[in-house]
This record gives C-alpha cells, structure tokens and sequence, in this order.
C-alpha cells in the first residue's frame, strides 16, 4: 500500500491546519486569533438594560406636534395652542370656524396616522384630542428596541470587546454579556450614553438669570454646560437660555474622531452628510455673530459665536475632555443616538479569579475523563484501543482548531460539550470494533474484518451522531449563551467524531496491517 494515498494527505492537511490554528491559544508564535473564552472563563460583565421605548412614543409625538404646526403656518391657519399632554395624545385649540374646518383638512390629508375624537367647544374655544393608533405605537415601541439594541451593538463592537452576547428579552430588555472587560464603568458609561446630538441658537435677548429662577420665554429651555477649572479641577454649572427649535440633528453625521486643539487638549471632530453640509451652511450663514449651541444629551458641550458662514460640514465639540472621553464620545456619535435613554436593572460582574478557576477545574475534569477513558480502550481492546485513543487525541486537536478558526467562544458548557464528545467518539470506536470482532469470529481475514466492520457500523454511528447534531443545531438556535457555547463544542465534536471514527481509524488500520503484512490483530 502506498504510504501517501489522498485520504492520508487530506487527513494530514486537515490535522495540520487545526494545529496552526490552535497553536496561538497556547504561543504568541504569530498574529492570529486565539480561542475566546466565555463569560464565565474569563471574566467580565453581565447586564440586562431597559429601554424607556415610552421616551420614543413621547418623542415621535414631539415630532408631530411641530409637524402639525408647520403645516398649519404654510396654510395660514391659527390656532390657540398645539402641545402633548401627559397621556401622549395631541391637544389643539382654535377659535373661529374657519381655522377649525382648515385643521380638520391638514389633519385628514397629512395625518391620517392620528386618531381624532369628537371636538370639544367651550367658551368659543374649540378643542380637538388627537392621539396616535395603537398599532402604531406598538410598532414605534418594538422598533426602539431593536435600534437600541444595534446602537449598542455598534458600540460595544467599536469598544473592542471579544465575543459579546447581545440580544433583546422580552419586550423592552436587552441581555448584554461583555467578556474580558477590563473596564466596566466607562463600558457602562458607553452603554448607558443616548448620545442626542443637537445644535440650538442660544436666546441672548431674555435674561438667563431671571429665567433659570423662574419661567423661561415661550420656546426657550435652560440647560447647563458643565465647566472643570484647569487650575483646581472644580467643577461648575453655567446656565444657557436655549432656544427649543433644534437647526440640526445627529443624524445626519458621517463620522466623529478624536482630534487635539492648539494646546493638545483632545476634542472631537464630527463631519455631516451632503444634506447636513448643506444644513450647516444655511444655518451658519443665516446667524452669523449669533452663539450656536452644540448639545449632547441636554448639555450644552459649548456655544460658540458663528464668525462667518462655514461651508465644508465640519465641526468641532470641545469640553474638558479627558482622552477616554473623547474617543468614547466619538464611538457613541459614530455608533447614533439611542432612539430612547436605557437603564441598568440588573448587574453581575465575574472577576478573573472566579474565571481561572472554572478554567482550571474544567481542563482538570476533560483531562481526568480523557486519561480513564484512554486506558479503558488499552485495556480492554489492546493494540486496538491504542488507534482509537489516536484517533481521540485528533479528534481533541480538530476541535481545538475548530473553535480557533470559527472565532467560536468556549464557555464552562463548552467545555462540558468537548468531555461529553470525548465519549461519543469512543462510542462509535466501540461499535466499529465490536463488528471486527463479529467477523474475525466468523473466521475472515484481518484486513477484511476491518473493512467489513466499519461498512457495517457506518450506518448506525451516522445515524446516531446526525440526530445528536440536529439537536445541536436547535440548542445554538434558540439557546442562551451558555447553551450556544455547549452546542458548539457539542457539534463541532460530533463532526469531528465522525471524521475520526469512519476516516482516521480505518486509514490507520489499514496502514498498518498493509505494512505489518498481519493476518491478524490486537483487539
């Protein structure tokens, strides 16, 4: 027999290639990605977020409010007041007849979303309810969620984390897992940041001070920058009177990056798509000598006084940045806004410690397990238990590679998956060397034995280890994490299994019978 048939070079190229694979888990031999470990192996953060989705209903109904009465102004229609009440239903008052059927027009053709009650008339004011459909609300509820969840997702991704378990529970939840995580405040921080850009004229001909003890101007808000003293490190609030009407959004952003002023103190530099370009321009040119507040989640960053029209799309953010800050600040604005502010209800956090123990019992339990099951095969089918422990060895090499090369993530399950592998790779072995056994009794050849024991036991070892994959497969799909880990040490094993059983062992046995020229052998 030949020393180098197809089948022993593909076995050799296959078992040579999860050795590349693997070897960097164990080497800094050279820059590949090594195993990731789970949560529970290495460490890290578990959390479980809440979006506040009712803040998104409240938002799109903002939106509506301005909507109606931007409609309204182009058609010449008055009106006596349009805002939301508390319950997020539209309440608008009118006086005459005439702007009253001129509502009910803009309503029926450009708002048929809204559902309007029966009109209200008291002391010749006529008041209607408008509120949004049901389904509708429902849809905008799911739908900020699942952005919450991609914004998040960018992030967390843009942070640098290996391998996070991200997804959404329930209705409005977010199951987060970021393993390794060497920081977990400023994770936090990153999560937690609604990240609402806005740029707002600052009303400079009402008072700040008489409005931030009383009540600000019609369509004036105060907010607050928040100044730290070089010199000190104190910090102080500086009240701005901002002009509710938001000029532009961060939206329409394109990118945001760490840059350095003239003193090397980090800032971020953000770039608007062609509509915000143009926006930015129209913006700056029409309020030039006026202060444009640039505000971040309802604090104003800075507000400086527009010197000339500022074409390009390109602005600055500056503050008392430190260089964190900045590069987290410019992930969040690269990453978009939440479409509604999330809140952390549960946290755990698992330290290294814990981690390394669970790895080292685990690897403790896998080794223990394989050594028994080793010398069970030597002892009780001889020179044939020495190729099936072989084919074992391979069998946890191939699986080793196979995490590596997926980027698959080996958790405390996991490991529980590669051990429960371990047995079904000797299961199949077993049943392949009882049949030899059947047809050596039966008075055949060594050679032929072998051949005919494993055409018998091929059937039942695939049939046996398809099944068990399938389940597999439907653990990885509606699984937890730590069920995902188990699944795919399980499936990658059962593959492995079937490649070692049916393939190596027999490549082997007839290897070595060929050469040995044995009539018989050790089993």
């Amino acid at each position: 027999m030949k020393p180098f048939t197809f089948k022993t070079v593909l076995i050799l190229c296959v078992v040579v290639a999860a050795i590349v694979c693997l070897l960097p888990t164990f080497f800094n031999c050279w820059p590949h990605k090594k195993i990731n470990l789970g949560l529970d192996l290495q460490g890290g953060m578990h959390l479980i977020l809440e979006v506040q989705n009712i803040k998104a209903v409240e938002a799109e109904v903002e939106r509506t409010v301005q909507e109606i009465k931007k409609r309204l102004r182009e058609k010449g229609v008055k009106h006596l007041g349009i805002s939301r009440l508390n319950d997020n239903s539209i309440l608008a008052k009118f006086q005459s007849g005439e702007d009253k059927s001129g509502f009910e027009t803009v309503i029926s053709k450009d708002f048929e979303n809204l559902v309007t009650q029966t009109p209200h008339t008291d002391n010749n004011i006529i008041s209607y309810k408008l509120a949004l459909q049901e389904k509708e609300i429902d849809t905008i509820k799911k739908m900020a969620t699942e952005q919450a969840l991609e914004t998040i997702r960018n992030r967390v991704d843009e942070f640098g984390v290996s391998e996070p378990d991200i997804r959404i529970q329930g209705e409005n939840r977010i199951l987060l897992q970021l393993p390794g995580i060497k920081d977990p405040e400023r994770a936090k921080d990153l999560i937690g940041k609604t990240a609402q850009l806005t740029f707002q004229l600052v009303d400079e001909d009402a008072d700040v001070n008489l409005a931030a003890n009383g009540t600000p101007p019609v369509g004036d808000e105060i907010l607050y920058q928040n100044k730290v003293d070089p010199g000190s490190g104190t910090s102080s609030k500086v009240a701005f009177l901002i002009q509710k009407r938001i000029l532009l959004d961060g939206s329409l952003l394109t990118d945001a990056r760490v840059e350095f002023d003239q003193y090397q103190q980090p800032q971020v530099g953000i770039a608007f798509n062609r509509k915000g370009a143009r926006i930015f321009d129209r913006i700056t040119g029409e309020n030039i000598h006026k202060r444009l507040a640039i505000v971040l989640d309802k604090s104003v960053y800075s507000a400086p006084t527009i010197q000339d029209r500022i074409a390009g799309g390109k602005a600055v953010i500056t503050g008392s940045f430190t260089l964190n800050e900045a590069k987290d600040l410019a992930i969040a604005l690269r990453a978009g806004s939440l479409p509604a502010p999330v809140t952390i209800i549960e946290e755990r956090t698992v330290g290294p410690t814990l981690g390394a123990d669970s790895v080292r019992m685990g690897l403790v339990s896998m080794v223990i397990g394989g050594l028994l099951v080793i010398l069970f095969m030597v002892i009780y089918y001889k020179g044939a238990g020495l190729i099936a422990d072989l084919a074992l060895i391979i069998n946890i090499i191939l699986i080793g590679g196979g995490l590596a090369a997926f980027q698959a993530t080996l958790t405390l399950p996991g490991i529980a998956g590669i051990i429960l592998t371990i047995g079904m790779a000797v299961d199949a072995n077993v049943i392949i060397f009882e049949r030899i056994r059947e047809e050596l009794r039966a008075g055949k050849t060594a050679l032929a034995s072998v051949h005919a024991g494993f055409d018998r036991a091929s059937l039942t070892i695939l049939d046996a280890n398809v099944t068990t994959l399938i389940a597999a497969l439907v653990l990885y799909q509606f699984g937890t994490s730590q069920i995902k880990g188990f699944a795919v040490t399980l499936g990658l094993g059962i593959v492995a299994s079937l490649f070692t059983a049916l393939v190596v062992s027999k490549i082997i046995f007839e290897l070595v019978l060929k050469r040995k020229q044995s009539s018989t052998i050790s089993i």
